[in-house]
């Protein structure tokens, strides 16, 4: 082989070794990258989960308290944020644990006629679903069937004529009662076979997770839910 021939092979080959450097260095580049999009939408989709459970919640239906508006295996969407609220002395008591609480609610609180999703009192771990009836500080009167808040009849058009009656041993059952500070009245739409505010006394606040949105499940039954006007005077 003559020397030139030489060079050009020692050429060759070095080309061909820079070729196989480079291959192998693209190669290591988009096993990186692709590694690297994989744990950034892991991270998203981790993010994006609980940016929409602290918003959005389900719920599923169990029993008939709701009866004849929602039904018994129904899947709802809770909205959260209806019920968003802060304690703006949270941080003075890192210095003084007596500071009293000052909770604010910046989209505003539950009103009459929405139905809210909360905590059982009596039962934390059980979520209930009712409608709200009475705000704090109201009155709460149910007689001959009919139900008024502050002296005034309301109008419930979601109860479908169905009278509301307190059971023996309830305190609404001895006349009127008064809703405590910081708590809701609330009332199933099936009046007769539900678990309420007439048997176990006032929400607190701080029990509700959100306000019932939409049935999403099963498909027949897809709606928004029905919250009604306010009837009694708003305080």
């Amino acid at each position: 082989m003559q020397p030139w021939e030489q060079r050009d092979a020692d050429r060759q080959m070095l080309e061909l070794s820079t070729a196989q450097v480079s291959a192998v260095t693209v190669s290591s580049s988009s096993e990186f990258r692709l590694v690297r999009e994989l744990i950034e939408m892991v991270i998203f989709v981790v993010i994006l989960f609980f940016l929409v459970r602290g918003i959005v919640q389900n719920f599923l239906i169990e029993g008939q308290s709701m009866e004849p508006n929602m039904h018994s295996g129904e899947f709802i969407l809770v909205n959260k944020l209806s019920n968003l609220h802060f304690d703006l002395h949270a941080p003075l008591r890192l210095f003084d644990p007596d500071v009293p609480a000052n909770i604010i609610y910046p989209l505003g609180k539950p009103t009459y006629g929405q139905v809210v999703v909360f905590e059982y009192p009596n039962d934390p771990s059980k979520d209930y679903i009712k409608r709200v009836i009475g705000l704090p500080g109201d009155t709460i009167l149910i007689r001959d069937g009919l139900v008024f808040v502050n002296g005034q009849q309301l109008d419930e058009p979601y109860l479908l004529g169905a009278p509301t009656y307190c059971h023996q041993g309830d305190d609404c059952a001895s006349g009127t009662v008064e809703v405590p500070a910081g708590m809701l009245f609330v009332m199933g739409d099936n009046r007769e076979n539900s678990s309420d505010s007439r048997e176990w006394g006032g929400l607190p606040y701080d029990r509700v997770i959100g306000l019932a949105w939409v049935v999403y499940w099963p498909s027949e039954s897809v709606s928004t839910i029905a919250h009604y006007p306010i009837l009694p005077q708003q305080k």
